[in-house]
């Protein structure tokens, strides 16, 4: 309980910055749509904010280092209100764009803020329920955002400027605490190649987390309106996303420490195909049918990023483990900026099935490389615990880095 009064101001920052962030990017599907921007427009919006979470997550750190904790937020924080503000001043997707890279930058740059404070404050003792409370505070606000949709209306002043206000009123509690500000960490060296050369499947296996999770999130709920949903249902749609996705840590978790996760991957990616196919034929079942299917697509996809994490530090030692981390993020990065754009495009020439026949053929291709992988490698006898890995920032690996160290079993 002290813990949690300790880390309060953070975590009620999270809170209000996942409803402002998480709204934006259905908000603008909807609204998008309203005002008659093509299906390749609403993708580019998708794929701009990946590019400021990006640039956030390089920059962030440096900034951090620079200006201390409180005075990065600020900065973060006043760049996302500034690109929620001034969406329906600009009615032009070119311009939405760079107000999405603003929103990427935000989302990026606060959470390595919150992660670097987190990790600053905890010890040994109380790092296994900061994070875990850290994990819950975040998923809850993330589900509350999808709910939100359901109650913006599209194309308003007012519904930007209610998540503006909730992004300005997450710098509140975290610059107004009491508790002092620790001391700035040095940012970790940015080494994609080390990924690679730990482990070409985890690269892959994070491209394709990549695919499912940017397409889906961003590129969602034009899938949602294609097949007939209406906005309150598509938040519906969205949210039983994320709850699959939530469901899914434990056991998954539970079978990548007992067996080889490579075919763990497999498997995984077999059950993705899986869900893909109920996906596209879920429309004739009618609105719940869909809800259904999209809860067990997050089921079956979100756990293949922690699974590659996990299987890429099996092959690090200690001292790598934050920058591999890093290295992780910035793959991730990389292939969620190219997804929803790729995916509004086969939307607008193919119709909504063909973005989960995208994604199927990215789990189909992930199984062919991890069967190619076991053929030249054998599995490691000693194996690092598995995490429900954040995709927050580059410096998440600070916070993670010694629970992978500890033996599956604990």
């Amino acid at each position: 309980m002290r813990m949690m009064i300790s880390f309060a101001a953070l975590f009620f920052s999270v809170v209000l910055l996942q409803l402002s962030s998480g709204g934006v990017g259905p908000l603008d599907v909807l609204s998008g749509t309203a005002l008659g921007f093509t299906r390749q427009e609403i993708g580019m919006l998708g794929s701009a904010h990946f590019v400021g979470f990006f640039i956030g997550c390089w920059f962030a750190p440096r900034l951090l280092g620079s200006v201390g904790h409180s005075r990065a937020f600020a900065a973060f924080t006043a760049a996302g209100s500034i690109g929620l503000i001034a969406h329906m001043m600009v009615i032009n997707p070119y311009a939405w764009a760079l107000m999405r890279v603003a929103s990427g930058l935000c989302v990026a740059g606060c959470y390595t803020v919150v992660e670097a404070w987190l990790q600053a404050k905890v010890t040994n003792e109380t790092r296994g329920r900061a994070m875990g409370s850290y994990r819950m505070v975040d998923m809850t606000g993330s589900m509350c955002a999808q709910g939100m949709i359901g109650i913006l209306a599209p194309a308003d002043y007012i519904s930007y400027n209610i998540l503006a206000i909730l992004c300005c009123a997450a710098l509140l509690p975290i610059t107004l605490t009491k508790a002092t500000q620790p001391a700035t960490p040095n940012s970790p060296r940015l080494r994609p190649a080390l990924a690679y050369t730990r482990s070409p499947l985890a690269v892959a296996g994070v491209l394709v987390a990549a695919l499912s999770s940017a397409a889906f999130r961003m590129v969602g709920p034009i899938y949602g309106q294609e097949v007939g949903l209406s906005a309150g249902q598509i938040a519906w749609f969205l949210l039983a996303f994320v709850i699959g996705g939530a469901l899914s840590q434990i056991p998954v978790g539970w079978i990548a420490d007992k067996f080889d996760r490579r075919r763990v991957l497999i498997w995984l990616s077999v059950a993705s195909i899986g869900s893909c196919v109920v996906s596209m034929y879920a429309a004739s079942f009618g609105p719940m049918g869909i809800l259904l299917a999209s809860g067990l697509f997050g089921l079956t996809t979100f756990p293949i990023f922690s699974v590659s994490a996990a299987h890429a530090h099996d092959f690090a030692t200690a001292e790598e483990r934050v920058e591999l981390s890093a290295a992780l993020m910035f793959w991730f990065a990389m292939g969620a900026i190219a997804t929803p754009y790729a995916a509004s495009v086969l939307i607008e020439n193919f119709g909504p099935k063909a973005m989960f026949v995208m994604l199927a053929a990215g789990h189909a291709t992930l199984i062919v490389f991890s069967v190619s992988r076991m053929r030249t490698g054998r599995a490691l006898r000693k194996r690092t615990a598995y995490i429900n890995a954040p995709r927050t920032s580059f410096v998440v690996g600070r916070l993670t880095g010694r629970f992978r160290d500890k033996p599956p079993s604990e």
